[in-house]
């Protein structure tokens, strides 16, 4: 597992949201089952390179300002501004996120397979142009 820095490509095009395409952001409860998880994803066929640990300051210091933008000069067709208050909100009650890259389907479920083993708040799936449920 890495620790997380905001890099250019996690962000969108236009309006420079947090949009990690090819990644699946999860948020727990706990920072124990966060690292649990992390742990066993390498396990299940994960390089321990594509996981990243983001402790509530990281998404509250990084991700959280991605948003002041994303609705400037229009207000975003999607979703990725709501998305990231939505992470906001966990962050300041102090969930602990996992940001995992997930390229394809297969990978998704082999992410949940695991997440599903402890209690989540929200996980979501970067594709391009969607942001799906998990």
């Amino acid at each position: 597992m890495k620790n997380f820095a905001l890099e250019p490509h996690m962000t969108a095009t236009i309006g420079g949201a947090f949009y990690p395409t090819g990644h699946s952001m999860v948020m727990f409860p706990n920072a124990d089952d966060a690292r649990h998880v992390g742990q066993q994803l390498r396990d299940h066929g994960f390089d321990a390179d594509a996981i990243y640990l983001i402790p509530p300051e990281a998404v509250l210091a990084q991700i959280t300002p991605t948003t002041s933008d994303a609705d400037n000069p229009l207000p975003s067709a999607g979703t990725e501004g709501a998305t990231v208050r939505a992470y906001t909100k966990l962050a300041r009650e102090g969930h602990t996120a996992l940001l995992v890259e997930t390229k394809d389907e297969e990978a998704a479920e082999r992410l949940m397979t695991v997440v599903r083993t402890v209690p989540y708040a929200i996980a979501q799936r970067y594709r391009m142009l969607v942001i799906e449920d998990l």
